[in-house]
């Protein structure tokens, strides 16, 4: 069976998000499934037509056909996501007149997966494990769990990043193109000054493989993180993913506010930060018995 070729904007799209945006190699292969599909779908609603000539309303009859085939809303909100983004891009490059999708969402009935998060006591464990690690291991999860970074933004980091005046490391690559300057705990920040004197080298990849000539991976980086969880007796799956909503929800739980936990996060916006929400059992209902006068009233 022969693979469905892409249309030329299509691919030009791709190779903006790899070049440019700095996509992953798996968020870029789902995009181009959901691409794939959708093209695939719409050749028997509005045939020879591309996806950015399509109205509104086609768009709202493919969503109708993956709902009654038993597609989630959350499946369908991604690919409407990745949809928006295409269209997006053909409206800046001219090809579209305007993105029919902007704007557009599904209300998912559907709560929200509550993210994996370690305890308090787990993360204290997994430092002090640490503190037993080989330094550059030691620092690649201090700096997941102290600063939230993703994999890849970790990986892309260079020497350069960091910034020894403000005791800050700079996220060039983050998602979405978006860039932000992390605040580094003292612990962490004392880990790294020591690992920068014992390295060799005043530039280049602030992390690299065993062998010291190239940069180092997501899938070392995650290795790291289960080698460390493994050592502290974490039962749960640890991954780089799980130290990030662990920094959120630590956070949360210390009453730092949200747009801020949404800026150290490098998140779009205030919403996708309102996941953590469910690290603060019984806080929103004593928030507001502290208004002035009603503490007893009942």
């Amino acid at each position: 069976m022969k693979t469905r070729r892409l249309d030329p904007l299509v691919e030009m799209y791709m190779k903006y998000l790899g070049e440019v945006c700095r996509s992953g190699k798996r968020s870029l292969a789902d995009r181009r499934c959901t691409f794939r599909r959708v093209t695939a779908a719409m050749e028997e609603i509005r045939p020879g037509t591309p996806l950015w000539k399509l109205a509104l309303d086609d768009y709202l009859v493919w969503i109708n056909r993956e709902k009654e085939a038993g597609a989630s809303v959350r499946t369908v909100s991604k690919h409407i996501s990745y949809l928006r983004g295409l269209l997006d891009y053909a409206w800046r490059s001219r090809k579209a007149e305007r993105n029919v999708l902007d704007g557009f969402t599904l209300k998912d009935s559907i709560r929200p997966e509550e993210p994996t998060s370690l305890t308090l006591e787990e993360a204290g464990r997994l430092v002090e494990v640490c503190r037993e690690m080989p330094r550059r291991d030691r620092v690649i999860v201090m700096i997941f769990y102290g600063c939230g970074l993703r994999t890849a933004e970790l990986c892309q980091l260079s020497v350069g990043d960091l910034d020894l005046e403000r005791q800050e490391v700079e996220v060039r690559l983050g998602k979405g193109g978006r860039q932000r300057r992390v605040p580094v705990p003292d612990g962490v920040w004392t880990e790294i000054l020591a690992y920068l004197a014992k390295r060799k080298g005043k530039r280049g990849p602030l992390f690299r493989t065993r062998a010291k000539r190239r940069r180092i991976g997501s899938r070392e980086a995650s290795d790291v993180v289960k080698e460390a969880a493994r050592r502290a007796g974490i039962q749960k799956k640890v991954t780089p993913k799980v130290l990030r909503h662990t920094f959120a929800t630590h956070l949360m739980d210390l009453g730092v506010a949200l747009p801020v936990i949404s800026s150290l996060l490098g998140h779009k916006g205030v919403a996708e930060t309102g996941v953590y929400l469910h690290s603060l059992p019984g806080r929103l209902e004593g928030a507001i018995d502290k208004l002035p006068g009603l503490e007893g009233v009942k």
